[in-house]
């Protein structure tokens, strides 16, 4: 017997006392980066991606957020510069928040035509016509006090709310953004919105509505980012627990009902797995916000050489899209970009 059939022989045997089926291998589609890509289930593309930036006022401002290591307060023509920069590397969208250098109790710059948002839809709209423009719709970034809306005594009182949120909205939708998207989580303000931007004559302009917004801890970068922190209380009242995903169903459905083109589910990684009951419960287009504690929690390990960040950025990115979102929006949106060119 030669040294080859004897191997063989051996490992016929061995194979067959550990009770051994060897006729389904998985691994042969492991064996190398070709054959894996070939079987991939989940595709991570740049255009998945929406690009959040922050606007503020002045001209050739980059100022850096020191909680979001990478990520810069942009004056309007800086703002330009970074979408374009982010069109080349394949990203196809951009969200748009704005922060005024004056601000009030009633946040009456959120719908002001020369308010940096606004100014920034209009550049990019001549710089980069092909970028879709997506634009937050919330107070929070406005108001003196930091809260999402209309405060009477402590407390947020929803129509009133609604009503500036129109008003902030139909001033996107003039300027020619593509999207509005509310992410304040009043009652009702889907359907408001919707009925203005249709009188108006701006039927082709879609809603993204943060429908799933939970009153999570990892917004603290944004808050300083957008400067946005509340002078008092909190956002309990509007914001939900993050121990329900019956309610999330119910809040998504009722947004449908009223106008949504695209439902939001905000963070995204602790909360996966709603993610997924609303793709399958619902099967329309569905996005998911990797917030900034999100980001910033991925770059301070990196910093400090816990964690591969290239290597967690697409992990955590594709486990997003394969929860089932459509659409992810991540501040990691051009660096993701560049490495899977």
């Amino acid at each position: 017997m030669t040294q080859n059939s004897a191997y063989q022989a051996v490992k016929t045997s061995n194979t067959a006392s550990a009770g051994l089926n060897l006729s389904r291998r998985p691994r042969r589609l492991r064996r190398t980066e070709a054959i894996r890509s070939m079987v991939r289930e989940t595709r991570l593309t740049p255009d998945a991606f929406i690009y959040p930036l922050f606007v503020c006022e002045g001209r050739g401002v980059r100022r850096p957020i020191s909680s979001m290591p990478g990520v810069s307060q942009l004056s309007v023509d800086e703002a330009v510069r970074e979408a374009e920069a982010a069109a080349g590397e394949g990203v196809r969208a951009v969200m748009l928040f704005g922060l005024p250098a004056h601000k009030d109790a009633v946040g009456s710059k959120a719908s002001a035509a020369d308010a940096p948002v606004q100014e920034a839809i209009r550049a990019l709209k001549r710089a980069a016509p092909a970028m879709v423009v997506t634009t937050d719709v919330c107070l929070c970034e406005y108001t003196s006090h930091g809260h999402c809306g209309i405060v009477e005594g402590d407390e947020i009182v929803n129509d009133a709310t609604v009503e500036r949120l129109v008003a902030a909205a139909v001033s996107h939708a003039a300027a020619g953004a593509d999207f509005v998207v509310p992410s304040d989580m009043m009652d009702g303000r889907v359907a408001a919105i919707r009925k203005a931007l249709d009188e108006r004559g701006f039927d082709r302009v879609g809603i993204i509505s943060h429908a799933v917004k939970y009153c999570s801890g990892f917004y603290g970068p944004f808050r300083e980012a957008a400067d946005s922190t509340p002078q008092f209380g909190d956002r309990r009242s509007h914001q939900m627990d993050p121990a329900n995903v019956e309610e999330a169903l119910r809040e998504v459905e009722i947004d449908l009902a009223e106008g949504a083109d695209v439902v939001m589910v905000k963070p995204a990684l602790p909360y996966l797995d709603v993610v997924t009951r609303v793709k399958t419960r619902f099967g329309q287009p569905t996005g998911a916000y990797q917030v900034s504690g999100e980001y910033s929690m991925i770059k301070a390990a990196a910093e400090r050489g816990w964690i591969d960040e290239d290597r967690a950025v697409l992990e955590t990115l594709t486990s997003i899209r394969r929860a089932g979102a459509d659409l992810i929006v991540t501040y990691f949106a051009r660096h993701a970009a560049r490495l899977l060119a």
